[in-house]
């Protein structure tokens, strides 16, 4: 089994998932308390849970759901088991989120900007889910009310057994064999007003964004809504598909090394979007219920992104869009759809 030790934990701050550090079904808000505080440039160590496996229509009993694959109870997340347990699910979403961190100095205006150091998996297995008639094709999928499709990882590889019963965990039978790629598919900043967001649909704070991109060696900007931006984390995913058609991806627990820095007055580089950059490519984001609008939302925002970056006028950013950007879809099942639109830095070499 894959787990996790002191030694993987590096940040000089240790967030880890208890019934008292975690929202479940909903973000931070302005009103809301920090569970801890860092400084800008600060490493922390965060603990994210998943929600597959704690939700009440999956039993509300992590060692008794997971039990049906054949994990024995040694192997289940002890915090899930606690969060489970404490039953404090305040929020119509399903997601885990670990904190609010409060990073000071951080101010509207501002943007936090989060670089991906390290991601450690908990376990050794997780759930695709889908669920309630929700998902790219509701119509037809799940066939019951909920469909939870057990998955292993061992490895840089995933395997989704295709029985689907109590030898589901030992490996017994054939299983359809994929890359992994882990990342968050929440981060964000809290939202201003004393009202907490739903945790499912993302929004210009950030949240549930879903972009695979978003691994190690990644950097989420994050525009600051509230003073101290309040960051939080959640929803691990151990591989998705672009689009995550299904409603959830391979959804389980990680631990995740983190630095957190602020860029003064930068909120302006994607007119108050998030986007997020890798060593070689610049992602910009497009949210909205339309999926069609998100789309446009994550062209307008590359064009400010090349304008900001390189003074490349929006015309020939435009053409150059066309000619070499892709346009994916981050995500179609969150209510607000996401798109994200990818650039390589190597196109500006000789803006370097």
């Amino acid at each position: 089994m894959t787990t996790t030790s002191a030694d993987d934990i590096v940040g000089a701050h240790h967030i880890r998932s208890t019934p008292d550090t975690v929202l479940w079904g909903e973000l931070p808000c302005a009103a809301d308390t920090p569970v801890s505080a860092i400084r800008p440039g600060d490493q922390i160590t965060i603990d994210t849970v998943s929600h597959e496996g704690i939700l009440a229509d999956q039993g509300g009993d992590p060692n008794s759901f997971f039990g049906r694959f054949g994990v024995p109870p040694a192997d289940v997340m002890p915090d899930a088991v606690d969060i489970a347990a404490a039953g404090r699910r305040t929020g119509p979403g399903p997601h885990v989120v670990t904190g609010p961190i409060a990073v000071a100095g951080a101010a509207p205006g501002d943007l936090l900007a989060v670089t991906v150091l390290d991601l450690r998996r908990r376990a050794d297995y997780g759930i695709v889910s889908s669920r309630h008639g929700k998902g790219a094709l509701p119509e037809t999928f799940p066939t019951f009310e909920i469909s939870s499709v057990f998955c292993r990882a061992t490895g840089d590889v995933g395997y989704l057994p295709l029985r689907q019963d109590d030898s589901a965990y030992s490996g017994d039978g054939r299983s359809i064999r994929f890359p992994l790629k882990p990342f968050l598919g929440i981060m964000g900043v809290a939202a201003t007003g004393n009202l907490r967001p739903n945790s499912v649909p993302p929004g210009l704070y950030g949240g549930n964004l879903d972009i695979t991109h978003l691994g190690v060696g990644a950097t989420l900007y994050l525009p600051v809504q509230v003073p101290d931006a309040l960051f939080y984390a959640g929803d691990p995913h151990y591989a998705q598909g672009d689009g995550e058609v299904a409603l959830t991806a391979f959804e389980a627990p990680l631990r995740g090394t983190l630095r957190v820095d602020i860029v003064p007055g930068a909120a302006r580089a994607a007119n108050g979007r998030p986007f997020a950059e890798t060593s070689e490519l610049l992602i910009s984001i497009g949210l909205d219920p339309d999926l069609d609008e998100a789309c446009r939302e994550s062209v307008r925002a590359a064009l400010d992104i090349l304008d900001h970056r390189y003074g490349i006028a929006h015309e020939i950013g435009y053409a150059y869009l066309s000619a070499a950007a892709d346009v994916r879809i981050s995500q179609v099942v969150d209510q607000v759809k996401g798109c994200h639109t990818v650039i390589r830095k190597s196109d500006f070499q000789e803006w370097a």
